[in-house]
C-alpha cells in the first residue's frame, strides 16, 4: 500500500485520540516518521497492517471498528489532498459514483503503478435499494467499505446511506489467489434537494430546449460500409456470438497476435478476461455491461501480453455482443516494448493523448517522489542538525557562565564589567609533581578525573562558578557573572567540602588520600568575554593574584583565607584560626588566617601543629609592604653563581631524579610549620581538563597595586 494510507492512519489516530497517542502507535509500529510516510512509495502491505495492528492496540478498539472509521476518514482525507474535484464530477448520482470507481482506480493505476485497487459493482433492485458487489484481493478489508460509503453519501449527495453484509464469500479467481466477493445491501434515504451535484436537468432549461429534447435519431435501413472498411477504421474490435465464436475481429489485433482469423475461432482461447474478477462467461459479461472490461491476450508478443480496454456491447437483433476496446498502454516504455507506434492507434482513439500525457505525468511523478524522499530527508537533517545544535549550546554552557553564553547565543555582545565584591578560589594537589613522576600518565588522568568530578558536583550545590583547571590547579569563583552579596559565604563553604571530598581519593603512588591546598581571598575584578572563535571569559586584576598567593602559600589539608575574606566571614559564624602575620610574595607581611568551621557544622581538623593556634576574634587588615633594595655587583655576581648551580644540579640523569622522586613520594613528612611559601616547580606534566588556558603572571616585587588575568 501506499504512504497515503500511514498518512492517512496518522491522520485519523491524530484527531480521534491525540499527539501522545500517536506518540505510542510510532513506538509499537516501530515506525520512522521520516522513511515510512513518504505519499508516492509503495510499502507492504505487512508494514502497512503492522501499523493499523498498532493503532489498534493503543486505541483499544478492535480491528473492525478502526477500519470503518478508517474509511469514514479516507474520503476527508482525499478531499483535502487534490482529489475533490475528481470526485464531485465523477457522477451524478450515488449509483452513476460507484459504478464508475473502477474507472477512476484505473485511471490512477497509471499513476500509482503498484496499485492494487478493489472492484466495485453496483445493481438497483425493485424496492429501491442497490446491491452493492465488492472484490478484492485482500481479505478482511470489507469494514472499510461500511465506513467510507456513507460518507459518500453524506458528503458528495446529501444522503443518508444504511449499509449492510448479506454475504461474504472467497473465489478462486486464478492460480489459488483468492478473491474476496462481499455483497452489500445500501438503503439511500430520498434527496432533499439540496444535493451538491445535480440530479435533475432544471425544467428551465428544458423548456428552452423542448424541441431538441423531441428530436430522435433515424438510421438507415442496412449499413453502407464494408466489413473491410470497419475492421481497419475500427482496429480493435472484436464481434462474438454466445458461445464466444468470433465473428468479426479488428486488423490491429490479428497484426499484433499474428494470428489470422477466421471463421470458428474461440475468444476464451485466445483472451483471458482480466477485469472484472468474474468467470468469462456471457452472464457474467451482461452483469457488468455498464463496466470497462481489460482482457490480456494469451499469446506474448517480445515477452509482453497484449491487454486491450473497452466496452461491451450486447446487439440483440443478431445476438452477438461487439467490444469495442483500444490498447491498455499507459507509457512510451510499454508502447515500444510490444513493438507498437503511436501511429498503430487511430487518430480519434485519445490513447494516443494519453500515453503522451501520462509520460509527463510519470515524470512529474518521479520528481515529486524525490521531493518526498528529499524533503524526508531534510527533514531528518534538522532533526540532527538541532540535537548537534543543543550540543553546541551546552558546550558554551559548560565553557561560558549561564548568563553571558544566553547573551552570546541570542548574537548580542557581551561587555567587559567591573564586579566589586566577589571571591576567587585557588587550589592544588600536595606533592602533585612526586605523584606524575612515580605514576603513568593514565593514572594521573583518572586521579584528576575523579578528583574534579566531585568538584564539579559541589560547584553546583554551592552555587560557584567553575572558572577553569589546569594541571592539579582549581580555580571557581562567587559573584561573576551573576552579582551575589553571599560570595564569600558561597566560595567558603565549597572550599570545607573539596578538602573533604579530596580526602576520600587515593593516590596512585602511595595508597594514601590526596591532600590539597586552598586559599581564597574577596575583592574587585573586571571580567568579560574575550575572542570572537574561541570566546574565552577572562578574569582581570589584583584579587585574582592575591588569590593565587593565598593557595601557593597555603597549608595542606587547610583553607587559607586573606584578611579581606575572614573580615567578610568571621561575623557570619564562620571559624578561623589566626595564623599571624606572613610574608606573601609580592605583598609583604599580611595577616592570613585558617578557616576551620562553619556555624551548624563541624569538620575535623587535621593532626599539626596549626591545631594549637588561636581562635581568631578579630581581623587585622595591615599589610606591611616589602621594599627590596637595589641589588649591587656582588649580589648579580651571586645570583648567577646560584642559577650556575641550579643549571648542574639538573643535569642528573632521568633514572636518578625519578628514583629519587619516588622515594621522596613515600617517605615524606610535611613539616608542621610552613614559614616559606611553597616553590612552584619549573616544570610538570600538565593534563588540561578543559580548554581554557590560564595565566598566572607574578607582578614585580616592588609594585604593589600589579594585575593578573585569569583566563576561563
Amino acid at each position: 500500500m501506499y504512504g497515503k494510507i500511514h498518512k492517512c492512519v496518522k491522520e485519523l489516530v491524530l484527531s480521534k485520540f491525540g499527539q501522545d497517542a500517536w506518540n505510542k502507535v510510532m513506538i509499537e509500529a516501530n515506525f520512522d516518521e521520516t522513511k515510512d510516510f513518504l505519499m508516492f512509495k509503495s510499502y507492504d502491505d505487512e508494514k502497512t497492517f503492522q501499523l493499523i495492528t498498532a493503532a489498534c492496540k493503543v486505541s483499544g478498539l478492535p480491528l473492525e471498528t478502526v477500519l470503518e472509521v478508517f474509511g469514514q476518514t479516507w474520503l476527508k482525507f482525499c478531499m483535502d489532498n487534490g482529489y475533490e474535484e475528481m470526485l464531485r464530477t465523477l457522477g451524478g448520482d450515488f449509483t452513476s459514483f460507484v459504478q464508475n470507481l473502477d474507472a477512476l482506480h484505473a485511471h490512477l493505476s497509471r499513476t500509482y503503478t503498484k496499485l492494487n485497487y478493489p472492484s466495485f459493482r453496483c445493481e438497483t433492485n425493485n424496492d429501491g435499494t442497490l446491491t452493492l458487489h465488492y472484490y478484492s484481493k485482500r481479505s478482511g478489508l470489507y469494514y472499510i467499505v461500511l465506513g467510507v460509503i456513507p460518507q459518500i453519501a453524506s458528503v458528495l449527495y446529501n444522503q443518508k446511506a444504511t449499509i449492510t453484509v448479506d454475504s461474504r464469500e472467497e473465489q478462486d479467481i486464478e492460480n489459488g489467489i483468492l478473491d474476496d466477493h462481499v455483497i452489500f445491501t445500501v438503503k439511500l434515504s430520498k434527496n432533499d434537494g439540496n444535493t451538491t451535484v445535480n440530479n435533475k436537468e432544471d425544467s428551465s432549461t428544458i423548456e428552452n430546449n423542448k424541441e431538441l429534447v423531441c428530436i430522435r435519431p433515424t438510421f438507415p435501413k442496412q449499413t453502407i460500409i464494408q466489413a473491410k472498411h470497419f475492421c481497419n477504421i475500427f482496429p480493435y474490435h472484436l464481434i462474438f456470438d454466445e458461445n464466444f465464436v468470433i465473428k468479426q475481429c479488428g486488423s490491429m489485433i490479428q497484426i499484433l497476435l499474428k494470428t489470422k482469423m477466421e471463421r470458428g475461432s474461440s475468444l476464451t482461447s485466445l483472451f483471458d478476461l482480466t477485469y472484472p474478477r468474474v468467470d468469462f462467461t456471457l452472464t457474467n459479461l451482461m452483469a457488468f455491461i455498464n463496466s470497462a472490461f481489460l482482457m490480456t491476450s494469451v499469446k506474448k508478443r517480445n515477452g509482453h501480453s497484449l491487454v486491450l480496454k473497452g466496452q461491451m456491447r450486447w446487439m440483440p437483433d443478431i445476438s452477438h455482443m461487439i467490444f469495442i476496446s483500444s490498447p491498455c498502454i499507459s507509457s512510451l516504455q510499454e508502447l515500444k516494448a510490444m513493438d507498437l507506434y503511436i501511429s498503430d492507434i487511430p487518430l480519434y482513439d485519445v490513447t494516443r493523448e494519453l500515453i503522451l500525457l501520462n509520460q509527463q505525468r510519470m515524470a512529474e511523478m518521479e520528481i515529486a517522489k524525490k521531493l518526498d524522499e528529499t524533503t524526508a530527508d531534510l527533514t531528518k537533517m534538522s532533526k540532527a542538525l538541532e540535537i548537534e545544535k543543543n550540543k553546541t549550546d551546552e558546550l558554551l554552557h559548560e565553557m561560558l557562565p549561564t548568563k553571558v553564553a544566553t547573551e552570546l547565543l541570542a548574537g548580542r555582545t557581551v561587555d567587559a564589567e567591573k564586579f566589586e565584591n566577589v571571591t576567587i578560589l585557588f587550589s592544588d594537589i600536595v606533592t602533585f609533581t612526586n605523584i606524575a613522576s612515580a605514576c603513568t600518565p593514565m593514572d594521573i588522568v583518572n586521579l584528576l578525573n575523579n578528583l574534579y568530578q566531585r568538584f564539579d558536583n559541589l560547584t553546583t550545590v554551592h552555587n560557584v562558578y567553575k572558572v577553569e583547571t589546569i594541571g592539579d590547579a582549581y580555580m571557581v569563583v562567587s559573584g561573576v557573572p551573576t552579582r551575589t552579596n553571599s560570595h564569600a559565604e558561597d566560595v567558603a563553604n565549597f572550599s570545607l567540602d573539596m578538602v573533604n571530598e579530596a580526602g576520600k581519593v587515593q593516590s596512585p603512588a602511595t595508597g594514601e588520600s590526596i591532600q590539597i591546598r586552598v586559599g581564597f581571598h574577596s575583592g574587585s575584578v573586571v571580567a568579560g568575554v574575550v575572542g570572537l572563535k574561541m570566546p574565552r571569559y577572562c578574569l582581570f586584576g589584583d584579587t585574582v593574584n592575591t588569590s593565587s598567593r593565598m593557595e601557593s602559600h597555603g597549608i595542606p589539608a587547610r583553607v587559607h583565607a586573606s584578611p579581606q575574606s575572614a573580615k567578610l566571614l568571621i561575623d557570619k559564624g564562620y571559624v578561623f584560626r589566626d595564623r599571624g602575620k606572613n610574608k606573601i610574595k609580592g605583598k609583604g607581611l599580611m595577616s592570613t588566617y585558617i578557616l576551620i568551621n562553619r556555624s551548624g557544622q563541624t569538620y575535623e581538623e587535621p593532626d599539626d601543629a596549626f591545631c594549637k593556634m588561636p581562635i581568631a576574634k578579630t581581623v587585622d587588615m595591615d599589610i606591611e609592604i616589602e621594599v627590596l633594595p637595589d641589588k649591587t655587583h656582588e649580589d648579580k655576581t651571586n645570583e648567577d653563581k646560584t642559577n650556575e648551580d641550579k643549571t648542574n644540579n639538573e643535569d642528573k640523569t632521568n633514572e636518578d631524579k625519578t628514583n629519587e622522586l619516588k622515594e621522596r613520594s613515600k617517605s615524606q613528612i610535611q613539616s608542621p610549620i610552613i614559614d616559606k611559601p611553597v616553590e612552584r616547580p619549573k616544570s610538570r606534566s600538565v593534563i588540561v581538563t578543559r580548554p581554557i588556558p590560564i595565566s598566572r603572571r607574578q607582578p614585580p616585587l616592588q609594585k604593589q597595586n600589579s594585575s593578573t588575568c585569569m583566563l576561563s
